[in-house]
């Protein structure tokens, strides 16, 4: 397999949702976004449960993909977009997430000792207000990349329009050992719905990525996104470049 082409499909899903053991699990589950942990040697799974009483984050590991520990919702809704950082930061695991409020979402980060409690939560990144690309809501796209400046963040932006909603990705920057602490923040989106797959779709004008993989170069991202809910794309990005832009954004 070479991430681009002749992709051979299961002839079932890999996880699926089990409401007879989970009820948040009810209405079905979306959106894992999956980091490797080498302290357990074991992947993490960090997906959103969806229930009567809203989406809900949950937590699974694995370490074949084939057998799964279940943990069960670890934020309760609404809470979505999630995904766990690969070490401890201070001795304590750190999730990224997105609660979502009565007029606004914004961008979260919650800390525990056991995976399974979770509390010190902190607002990492607000969405903006007025006429910008990522106004009033935001959240967490693929997990944060480790670079050698600070966590990568690419995350999603929703502007609301006459004719519905644009998802957009832009970019951020946080301390490595603080992840509370945003460096720096791009002004401008960097990849929109541009192909007609991206604009016209179950849910037209939508890119949404939970996922990539990192070239042995240590640079060249592959970003695999739902492409106006319909489809499956995959864009390549450099981190070098992300980071230079970023730079420049003051």
């Amino acid at each position: 397999m070479n991430g681009i082409d002749n992709w051979q499909i299961d002839s079932k899903p890999t996880f699926m949702a089990d409401p007879e053991h989970y009820p948040d699990e009810l209405w079905g589950i979306e959106d894992p976004r999956i980091t490797y942990v080498p302290e357990l040697e074991q992947y993490a799974v960090v997906y959103t449960a969806f229930a009567s009483g809203g989406p809900g984050v949950a937590l699974a590991l694995t370490k074949d993909f084939r057998s799964f520990e279940r943990l069960g919702v670890i934020m309760q809704p609404e809470d979505k977009d999630a995904a766990l950082l690969p070490r401890r930061i201070n001795g304590q695991w750190a999730l990224i997430h997105r609660p979502v409020g009565p007029t606004s979402a914004h961008i979260w980060i919650s800390y525990s000792s056991d995976l399974r409690n979770w509390g010190g939560h902190k607002k990492i990144l607000e969405a903006r207000l007025g006429g910008w690309w990522d106004a009033n809501k935001i959240g967490l796209s693929p997990p944060l990349i480790e670079t050698s400046e600070g966590w990568l963040m690419i995350y999603h932006g929703v502007k609301q329009n006459a004719s519905g909603s644009i998802y957009r990705l832009g970019l951020a920057l946080f301390d490595l050992n603080n992840p509370e602490l945003c460096l720096r923040r791009g002004g401008e989106w960097v990849f929109a719905p541009e192909e007609p797959y991206e604009q016209y779709g179950d849910v037209d004008k939508v890119v949404f990525p939970c996922g990539y993989t990192l070239a042995p170069d240590g640079d060249t991202l592959r970003i695999y996104y739902g492409a106006a809910d319909t489809s499956i794309g995959m864009a390549t990005g450099s981190i070098q470049v992300m980071l230079t832009w970023l730079g420049r954004q003051g």
